[in-house]
């Protein structure tokens, strides 16, 4: 029973394949049903005909017409099956690529996060990090790199996975349909932070993400000063528009404190989160290309923490 009931729980939620988001996850959930029918009735009809076979050990194969049963049941039948299977799975993908996108993201993959870059409707780029916006109903372009290994994008309640190569840009064609926060991770081992590399997927309706898109595009609206983030170095590695931070090493931080989570879908985006985060980088992300900042002053730390917190 217990077993059962993790089978049916991943069935569903966030990360589910099998509770399908989006158009493209929509067709593979379905090829999958239909290829464990497939499966299930080859094996049926190959271990009958092993059972009916088996009455006649005794006797002569030929006598029986047991060779004939081997040849068909054994081998003819699951060769038409599985090359049914196979044209279904393969007329599916031109259908998954076309239609023209009403939007392009380009997605590049780093040890161990997410750089995220929108066009804007004015053809401006407006980048982000770990985490990825999306309108329903719209086919949305994304192009996908790495900067360092290969990496795979993967959010299988929307899509099918895609590797991600160093010197290669691959083009995947995401159809959300159903509005939520989805969850999309690296699906190729990359490192020792592997685990720590995911990333929400928030579907919107299609005139909340143009504003969202329109705040994304514009600098950082702060409340708090930025004297020990800049004095600390932090903008030599990330950039926050509209501030003295222009380093491009790191994730952009200009819209932080709107973001849902902290390094690349740990944890909850809280002033608790990010200050444990500036602390203790190399502890809690081995790997890492940050260097823990613990040895700072308390005062230093809870001033970077809350300007981190002011970023929307």
């Amino acid at each position: 029973m217990a077993g059962t009931g993790v089978l049916l729980g991943a069935c569903s939620g966030p990360q589910s394949a099998l509770d399908p988001a989006g158009r493209e996850a929509a067709e593979v959930a379905t090829l999958f049903w239909v290829m464990l029918a497939g499966a299930a009735f080859v094996w049926l009809v190959v271990i009958g005909a092993a059972l009916f076979g088996s009455r006649w050990q005794r006797q002569p194969l030929s006598e029986r017409g047991g060779l004939r049963i081997i040849l068909w049941a054994g081998a003819v039948f699951p060769t038409v099956v599985l090359a049914l299977l196979l044209a279904y799975g393969l007329r599916l993908m031109p259908v998954l690529r076309a239609g023209e996108p009403a939007l392009t993201i380009h997605v590049s993959g780093e040890q161990y996060w997410w750089r995220v870059t929108y066009t804007g409707r004015d053809g401006a780029r407006i980048e982000t990090a770990n985490e990825l916006r999306l309108p329903a109903g719209s086919a949305a372009e994304i192009l996908l790199d790495s900067a360092d290994v290969i990496h795979s994008f993967w959010i299988p309640a929307l899509a099918g996975k895609l590797d991600m190569i160093p010197g290669r840009t691959n083009r995947l064609v995401l159809h959300p349909e159903r509005i939520g926060t989805y969850r999309g991770v690296c699906a190729e081992f990359c490192g020792r932070s592997h685990t720590f590399m995911a990333f929400p997927v928030v579907v919107m309706e299609p005139a909340a993400f143009e504003a969202w898109l329109a705040r994304e595009a514009a600098p950082a609206a702060s409340t708090a000063v930025d004297g020990a983030f800049l004095a600390n170095g932090c903008g030599g590695c990330h950039s926050v528009r509209g501030t003295a931070a222009t380093g491009t090493i790191g994730p952009d931080l200009t819209h932080l404190a709107d973001r849902q989570m902290l390094g690349a879908g740990m944890f909850a985006n809280t002033d608790e989160n990010r200050r444990r985060f500036v602390a203790e980088a190399e502890e809690v992300k081995p790997g890492s290309r940050m260097p823990s900042f613990k040895a700072l002053p308390p005062a230093d730390l809870d001033a970077i923490t809350a300007y981190l917190g002011s970023l929307r």
